[in-house]
């Protein structure tokens, strides 16, 4: 069954800018807050970046030096595939995000939106050599769609791109073995919320390997079932949830659209 989508956000008008690309900076900057708001920062470290609709070529990555909840819409910054700054302003970007993003944003053009997290559950699973285990729904949403990269050290080398892009192939999310956990989402609501419940997952499976309980694994048919069944959904995955998620921070802090 179809729906009729509505926008994701509202924002104010700002002349210095498209309107599609203050609309990608306002979701983005909101991605960087809400990541924030559920304790999956890691200080000014990790990044998302997002696509510019009328510009593929470029893409926004957070300014090197501030916390999640200091990015704005406005102090994004705008860089192209090869890392230069389209736009001067008063920060750099994180090389390691650079190599990343440039990496899958140059390859996937369905992607628009990359989100990187260095938690503490998606680090411990990172580390575990059976990976992400299908314990529950939440987790069993990932099942034969998570990706895996061999850890090769700080991603300041621009050779390991082509690896990246090789292991994430065509899927939507991805361990980085000894290192963290990716999201490549359609739309910024979408790599979100396939962050949200990755971790999620990573959560409860570590938590239930800390009860010290034999582990009930299911069928490789249910686990299969259950994937599929989470793609029935006609609607991007995070949209219909997006707006509360907007509402929630304008209660707390609208500078974000700033």
């Amino acid at each position: 069954m179809s729906r009729t989508r509505t926008p994701l956000t509202t924002v104010e008008t700002n002349t210095r800018y498209s309107s599609a690309e203050w609309e990608t900076r306002v979701q983005l900057a909101a991605c960087y807050r809400l990541i924030a708001r559920y304790r999956m920062t890691d200080l000014i470290y990790t990044h998302i970046s997002a696509r510019l609709p009328e510009s593929p070529g470029h893409f926004l990555l957070n300014p090197y030096g501030l916390m999640f909840n200091e990015v704005t819409a406005s102090n994004l910054v705008k860089i192209d595939l090869d890392g230069k700054l389209v736009e001067e302003g008063g920060y750099g970007v994180n090389a390691a995000g650079f190599t990343i993003h440039s990496a899958i944003h140059a390859a996937r053009h369905d992607v628009g939106c990359v989100l990187h997290t260095h938690t503490k559950a998606g680090m411990a699973v990172s580390c575990q050599k059976q990976g992400l285990l299908p314990l529950n729904q939440i987790a069993m949403q990932f099942h034969g769609r998570l990706a895996y990269h061999d850890y090769e050290g700080i991603a300041l080398d621009l050779d390991e791109r082509p690896r990246l892009v090789r292991d994430l192939a065509d899927k939507r999310a991805m361990i980085l073995t000894n290192h963290g956990l990716l999201t490549a989402g359609r739309t910024i609501p979408e790599a979100f919320s396939l962050m949200y419940y990755l971790e999620k997952a990573c959560e409860v499976q570590i938590a239930a390997q800390a009860g010290g309980g034999e582990l009930i694994i299911p069928s490789e048919a249910v686990c299969e079932k259950v994937a599929r069944q989470y793609e029935m959904d006609d609607q991007p995955l995070g949209d219909r949830e997006w707006a509360a998620h907007i509402r929630a921070l304008d209660r707390e802090d609208t500078s974000y659209k700033n």
